[in-house]
């Protein structure tokens, strides 16, 4: 049976070791782990760190217009510029993570920012980048110069994205420009929310192969 989607998302197995949180996993509320700091619209708005983004896709087009304007926008084929400073938000597929971290600048590698789904953290220490910044998107741009949509439920109406690592406070306050919640995370609470979020994906991707059925 083939099956095809929309987006790339690595899916390895559940028995992956995540070396910096080895621990039982549990699936709590967001609002109720522990090491979470949630940005509000009703706290003052901070000044949104200029950025490289990568990617011109509609996550990307959607970060940039969350900024000031000033922000570097990387394309397909280009590279992401030496001498600059910030965050590196990484908005790709999978599949073309190795390529965008061996061509960027090696002073720069602890800057990136990534945003894709599945569990990157096992490709991320090989390349040596383990402690990098990472986030879980749960909100979505429907078309391209939309405004995103938060992931917000009746069951979770504090919002589920969230984010964790050097550049985790930048990102939350870029999105709350766009009045988006975001959940600055420590690890271990990060970890839980990536192991929840891969399950989810898992599920639904081979309920959709099976049934053929697709969402939105």
């Amino acid at each position: 049976m083939q099956a095809t989607f929309s987006s790339h998302v690595a899916l390895p197995s559940l028995s992956t070791s995540f070396s910096r949180t080895q621990r039982s996993i549990q699936f709590p509320s967001v609002a109720q782990r522990p090491s979470t700091r949630v940005v509000k619209l009703s706290v003052k708005m901070s000044a949104v760190q200029p950025a490289v983004i990568v990617g011109g896709g509609r996550v990307g087009n959607a970060l940039f217009d969350l900024g000031d304007g000033s922000d570097t926008v990387v394309r397909r084929g280009e590279k992401i510029p030496a001498g600059t400073s910030g965050p590196i938000f990484v908005c790709t597929r999978n599949d073309v993570l190795e390529g965008i971290i061996d061509e960027c600048p090696p002073e720069r590698r602890e800057d990136l920012v990534f945003l894709q789904n599945g569990m990157l953290q096992s490709f991320l220490e090989k390349k040596g980048l383990g402690s990098n910044t990472q986030a879980l998107i749960y909100f979505a741009v429907a078309k391209m110069g939309e405004a995103p949509t938060d992931g917000v439920t009746d069951l979770n109406p504090e919002g589920l994205t969230a984010a964790t690592g050097k550049w985790a406070d930048a990102l939350a306050t870029r999105l709350q420009k766009g009045n988006l919640s975001c959940h600055v995370l420590g690890e271990a609470a990060f970890a839980t929310s990536m192991y929840e979020k891969l399950i989810w994906i898992s599920a639904f991707m081979l309920v959709g192969a099976r049934h053929k059925c697709t969402v939105g």
